[in-house]
């Protein structure tokens, strides 16, 4: 096969004659290289399993190379852009099937008072999700003080990646469960070096893209962070650039709230959600690079993404959305009495932000 289509291409560049390739010509090439590479690869373990050698004898976790080492673009010409598009499926089809409305229309249900930090994740993974050639995974790394919902977002989006790519293509970390002890930091560190191989290798096989979730990361052991970097930053094989990476932490929680503080009373109250955080992000995003990368330097690798404070209007969705959910009838009155329990500072521009967020929300909702 690959004898045909290596002579078919010497006759089309006889044909044609040896044109400069174009940029969209060569993004075609490499699509097509990619396609190439993961053919011969599963002709390698087809052939692999009909002699019956299997996995025997590899390295536990250890990486199957599934691309040649070296590649030269000698008798190689960028083919015509419909026979890219012949050989692989629509891109837009390729994002529908991760149904990015979906998720969108729950996360802004379930993201109280976070729409700008939603509208910026969806563009995140709209944006990777809607090509099939990577040069690196998508890693995005989320902060935000306490109770302002980094956890539940990423519940929701375990749970919807689960449900469009299978539940062993998704692992949520958390290292206070996971690796709780320091003195446990290298076995865990080569625990989770072997699944993430066997997961990337997996959803190659099945043409998805997995997901990891960090959670907690503030918690996270050195030598954890140190794997995580190498895997993101490295030049590995096609497996691993196609991956989502989301680390969820409070590193940085204070100069989110000082900013919010000292700026609140110079933000219009007719401003948009999104217009906030974009305000946010912008000034937030160098500072807390800073901060980040003097952590670790994996964050020199990610696309950092604040969440900002909750509004006392926020925090009484939350406390309508847990009652609702409880069973319980949805008085006015009780949850502005409820919501009036949380502490809040000092109100700036118009607006009380609470100090702890929805995080005692539940909590209280169980007294009833």
């Amino acid at each position: 096969l690959d004898e045909e289509v290596d002579s078919e291409e010497g006759k089309n560049q006889k044909d044609r004659g040896s044109p400069t390739p174009s940029l969209s010509s060569f993004a075609s090439l490499r699509a097509v290289i990619r396609i190439k590479q993961k053919y011969q690869a599963i002709k390698r373990r087809r052939q692999e399993m009909a002699l019956g050698l299997g996995t025997q004898g590899g390295l536990t976790g250890a990486p199957r190379c599934t691309s040649p080492k070296i590649f030269t673009f000698s008798g190689l010409t960028p083919p015509p852009i419909p026979s890219v598009y012949n050989a692989i499926e629509n891109l837009d089809d390729h994002v529908l099937r991760y149904d990015l409305e979906g998720l969108e229309k729950t996360l802004r249900r379930e993201m109280f008072g976070q729409q700008g930090a939603v509208e910026g994740l969806l563009s995140h993974l709209n944006d990777y999700l809607s090509t099939y050639v990577h040069n690196k995974p998508l890693v995005v790394s989320i902060h935000g003080p306490s109770g302002v919902g980094k956890s539940h977002l990423g519940r929701l989006l375990a749970g919807h990646f689960r449900s469009v790519v299978g539940d062993t293509l998704v692992l949520q970390y958390y290292v206070l469960h996971h690796c709780p002890q320091e003195a446990d930091a290298m076995q865990c560190t080569r625990n989770l070096s072997t699944l993430i191989s066997e997961m990337v290798e997996k959803a190659e096989e099945e043409e998805k893209i997995p997901l990891f979730i960090f959670d907690e990361a503030e918690h996270m052991h050195m030598e954890i962070f140190d794997v995580l970097l190498q895997l993101v930053a490295s030049k590995q094989s096609n497996e691993y650039l196609n991956a989502i990476y989301l680390i969820l932490s409070n590193l940085g929680h204070a100069h989110i709230t000082k900013h919010m503080l000292q700026n609140s009373s110079s933000i219009p109250m007719a401003m948009t959600a999104s217009g906030r955080h974009s305000n946010l992000v912008k000034e937030l995003t160098p500072i807390l690079r800073k901060t980040l990368e003097k952590h670790h330097p994996l964050w020199s690798e990610a696309d950092i993404l604040p969440l900002g404070l909750l509004e006392k209007g926020h925090v009484m969705e939350c406390f309508l959305e847990e009652v609702t959910r409880e069973g319980f009838y949805p008085d006015h009155s009780n949850i502005e009495r409820l919501a009036g329990e949380i502490e809040y500072y000092p109100a700036v521009g118009g607006r009380e932000y609470s100090q702890t967020g929805c995080k005692q929300v539940v909590a209280k909702v169980n007294l009833l």
